[in-house]
């Protein structure tokens, strides 16, 4: 039916307005984004009471396609349609034989084929269904991406949110969808009658100041103040109920910020603007300078070595050691300390 592929806006819009195809085939590896499709056309398809005899949620391990194929074939009791949603498609068995379906679907029911991955389009049923249904790919996220999406998902809820929020909530959660849209929730709960998200929204969600919390270690990092990195990872652990899950956490983050660096020094090296470099990285303008500077210290070698101390600290964390948690962090951090700053000397006359 579309031969480029329906994007998240477009359904979710045409979803409120009650517009319905009676066939759509969703896959890709984001699962947040097609289950609110999911959750939306559910709302907006079937009132309440007409659920209880035209909706169907089928898991594909658990059924196989002619059973299905009879569901999607019957017509609707008292309502105006039934839903009919096919979880794990991929694995429904014998779905080869939604080829014949994908042609000629039923007018009166409104059919989602969802895979939790690409599957293989050239072979079917998925080509028959690329053909014929209202078609969508939902690919994970790249971490420059997730600033928008945050900015827009808080606009979407009536709320503006400050570009240190946006960042700092961005760092957080990663590309975890799910996680940025708890968050945001979160963050409206804590802002009260206030209309805008704030950097101290985000700290206190967090359980964090604005002394203590990982941002500004990760900023002592960048600096080479390792004694403050240490004053301020170990308050979060000592005022964290969870010490396990805080210090996973800052390990999390300063992945995150390595990362970014890692990506600072391939697209300096193209002598990129710094706009167009924030813009690749997901760092907001107005901090790419912080960043910048922090780059000085770190050799891409040193960059190197950070991420095998963080991958080993993550492991340590999960269950690979019987160190304290504090001890694992102390250790962390002497490892990603920066050398020392060079200042050229002035030469004699």
């Amino acid at each position: 039916m579309s031969k480029s592929g329906l994007t998240y806006e477009r359904l979710n819009t045409a979803f409120r307005h009650g517009n319905f195809e009676p066939l759509y085939f969703f896959y890709g590896e984001e699962p947040f984004l097609i289950e609110e499709l999911q959750e939306t056309l559910l709302a907006h398809a079937l009132t309440p009471h007409e659920r209880d005899f035209n909706y169907d949620l089928v898991y594909g391990q658990d059924a196989e396609a002619q059973a299905v194929l009879l569901l999607c074939a019957s017509y609707p009791m008292m309502a105006t349609r039934r839903v009919v949603i096919v979880r794990n498609f991929e694995k429904l068995k014998d779905n080869r034989l939604f080829q014949h379906y994908a042609a000629q679907p039923n007018p009166s029911a409104v059919v989602v084929l969802v895979c939790s991955n690409k599957p293989n389009l050239s072979s079917h049923p998925y080509r028959a269904l690329k053909k014929h249904a209202a078609w969508g790919e939902f690919k994970p996220f790249y971490p420059r991406e997730m600033p928008k999406w945050i900015q827009g998902r808080v606009q979407q809820r009536g709320y503006r949110i400050e570009a240190r929020a946006v960042q700092m909530l961005a760092d957080f959660v990663g590309t975890n969808l799910q996680a940025a849209a708890g968050e945001i929730e979160k963050l409206i709960t804590y802002a009260g009658e206030a209309s805008t998200l704030t950097e101290d929204h985000v700290l206190r969600a967090g359980g964090q100041t604005r002394e203590f919390n990982v941002f500004e270690l990760q900023k002592a990092l960048g600096e080479g103040r390792f004694a403050d990195a240490v004053r301020i990872a170990e308050r979060l652990v000592q005022q964290a109920s969870n010490t396990r899950g805080e210090a996973l956490m800052i390990v999390a983050v300063l992945t995150t910020y390595f990362s970014r660096l890692q990506k600072l020094h391939a697209y300096q090296a193209k002598g990129m603007p710094e706009k167009d470099i924030a813009r690749q990285v997901g760092i907001n303008p107005f901090f790419i300078k912080e960043y910048l500077f922090s780059l000085r210290r770190f050799t891409r070698s040193h960059i190197e070595r950070a991420f095998a101390a963080l991958l080993a600290a993550d492991y340590e964390l999960k269950g690979g050691s019987n160190r304290d948690d504090r001890l694992i962090l102390l250790l962390l951090l002497r490892r990603l300390l920066p050398a020392p700053l060079r200042v050229p000397s002035d030469r004699a006359a």
